[in-house]
């Protein structure tokens, strides 16, 4: 059994430990209170902006656009991720999570994927799996705006344009409660109308289709004033910014929830084990005491003999 000095020494390290993950559970709840009630208000618009999308592309079958339809692909084209996780670790699963769900998916490896990184966990453990990060944009997490969100969203067009990408999907983690909190992928562009915006594919990705939209009429076709080319070349960076935009508000909000829940099963556990210790040193402390007490009888049986 160690001794009490030991035992003594260790659970004064514990509680230390545990008075600062409660103290990061109490930032991480503050946090939460302000993240959540942005992320929760921005979830709706979010859903319809991509369903609505969805809806006028299905619609639209008849149109030819450099958006809707790959770019002309070469032997450098690569499908672009934008990967939003946390600068900072101490979160659970959350970062793990996001990088997991990467490598679990078939269709992304190192050879045809690039990262478009924003945040810095998610990316470090990318690169260590040998993915190119083409940029990082993880500093924007500290302190951003929309218009930092655009100029994300126009260099991707820009990326798209050359055809140094043909793809572009969304990585980040869909805040669903306190509690769960669900990674997620989106494929953003190309608009393929055979696939990601049919009616089943939005409904398993989570979202709510409303009753107005996705009409029976097969026939029924969209009408574009003034002229469709117009219209979608002004819609879709848009369309990319506000969810990117949405993504952010979400990732932030589902960083803080997983962080407070970490450090609430931390402050527990430092908890549990301070009192395992504190029991130990009471058997340790009344061991020894007893000890002594054996010794002083047996000496003075030894005198009086």
């Amino acid at each position: 059994m160690p001794s009490m000095k030991e035992i003594k020494r260790r659970r004064d390290s514990i509680e230390s430990t545990g008075q600062i993950t409660k103290a990061m559970k109490l930032v991480a709840t503050v946090k939460l209170q302000k993240t959540r009630e942005k992320a929760e208000s921005n979830q709706a618009f979010f859903e319809t902006l991509y369903t609505t999308m969805a809806d006028i592309l299905k619609k639209s079958s008849n149109i030819q656009h450099k958006y809707i339809r790959s770019p002309l692909k070469n032997e450098n084209s690569k499908k672009a991720l934008v990967v939003i996780s946390a600068n900072r670790g101490l979160a659970g699963g959350y970062n793990a999570n996001i990088s997991r769900l990467i490598l679990s998916d078939e269709r992304f490896n190192k050879d045809n994927s690039i990262i478009y990184a924003i945040g810095r966990k998610a990316k470090e453990s990318l690169q260590r799996k040998g993915f190119i990060i083409e940029k990082d944009y993880s500093d924007l997490l500290e302190d951003y705006d929309y218009s930092d969100v655009i100029d994300i969203t126009k260099g991707l067009l820009k990326d798209y344009e050359s055809g140094n990408i043909n793809e572009i999907y969304l990585v980040y983690t869909y805040f669903k409660n306190t509690v769960f909190h669900v990674p997620r992928i989106l494929k953003l562009m190309p608009f393929d109308l055979s696939d990601d915006i049919s009616k089943d594919e939005i409904q398993k990705k989570g979202f709510t289709i409303k009753k107005s939209q996705f009409s029976d009429d097969e026939k029924l076709i969209m009408n574009f004033e003034p002229n469709e080319e117009d219209l979608i070349t002004l819609l879709v960076p848009k369309y990319l910014s506000s969810l990117l935009n949405g993504a952010l508000l979400a990732a932030e909000a589902s960083e803080n929830g997983s962080r407070m829940n970490a450090m609430d099963s931390a402050t527990q556990n430092a908890q549990d084990l301070i009192q395992h210790l504190s029991i130990q040193y009471n058997r340790a402390r009344q061991g020894a005491i007893t000890q002594e007490l054996t010794e002083i009888v047996a000496g003075a049986n030894a005198i009086n003999g």
